[in-house]
């Protein structure tokens, strides 16, 4: 941040831009956890209430992160090429549950969770060149993609 005085309507709108991707996308595939409830899954498999409020959470820590990001000192096109990757995985993270739960194609879904891996990635680690804190908020984005992939290619795998 530039300064120490937070700027509540900028950490409001980072924080609920995120959280409004998330709920359109839940609401569009709204369906896929009756779905899920009825899959083969792999182990470690968590029970489908557990995705919401781990989502929920994760969805928070990305605004928080885009808001240190956009408010930091740093050079306006630094912030833009970083807020453009954000903007980017996080359109590729609205798609993934459209893939997975409406389209049902669960192969093409988990070549799509790599990709929004490797973006998630590329926007962490500028999110973390601009400001440590941003880019250490998004590791447990990071790491909950990778258990979602193993949970989407065992879905694969097993039905």
């Amino acid at each position: 941040m530039k300064s120490g005085k937070i700027k509540w309507k900028q950490l409001v709108i980072c924080i609920a831009a995120p959280l409004l991707v998330g709920a359109l996308a839940g609401l569009l595939s709204r369906g896929g956890m009756e779905d899920y409830r009825n899959m083969y899954k792999p182990m470690l498999a968590p029970p489908g209430w557990v995705f919401p409020v781990v989502w929920t959470l994760l969805y928070v820590l990305m605004g928080l992160a885009s808001y240190n990001v956009f408010t930091s000192a740093a050079s306006p096109e630094r912030i833009r090429r970083a807020m453009g990757a954000y903007a980017l995985q996080l359109a590729a993270n609205f798609i993934w549950p459209l893939i997975f739960f409406v389209l049902g194609l669960y192969l093409l879904a988990f070549l799509w969770l790599i990709l929004l891996f490797a973006l998630a990635l590329v926007c962490a680690l500028r999110f973390g060149y601009i400001d440590a804190r941003a880019g250490k908020l998004m590791a447990p984005y990071l790491f909950w993609l990778f258990f979602a992939a193993y949970l989407n290619l065992g879905v694969y795998l097993l039905n």
